[in-house]
């Protein structure tokens, strides 16, 4: 789960600091990090709930191909890109009151 290690190390967590978060041993994050092991479903529900994101990004699953890979020659950040998977997750009434807001702010 190479996006869980980008997501951790985006909060300046370690896998220790990690681990205490959701009582599990710092091996295990190192396991799920490293592909080594897969957390149960609902380990997997509450680190995306932590990171606000989706487990199909955690996983880094993407079964419509809006990967990052396909906007890749915009060359956003990882958090540019969560950011714009979670305005995509909005409503179009929410895209839009969110727009109106960024235009105020620039």
């Amino acid at each position: 789960m190479e996006n869980l290690k980008k997501l951790r190390n985006a909060r300046n967590l370690s896998q220790q600091k990690l681990a205490e978060e959701f009582n599990l041993s710092q091996q295990s994050i190192y396991k799920y990090e490293n592909d080594l092991a897969e957390p149960d479903l609902q380990t997997l529900k509450n680190l995306a709930a932590f990171f606000h994101t989706s487990v199909d990004y955690l996983i880094d699953y993407s079964p419509e191909d809006k990967s990052v890979e396909n906007i890749s020659n915009l060359e956003l950040t990882l958090e540019e890109a969560h950011l714009l998977y979670l305005f995509q997750r909005l409503s179009s009434d929410l895209q839009e009151h969110l727009i109106s807001i960024m235009e105020h702010l620039n």
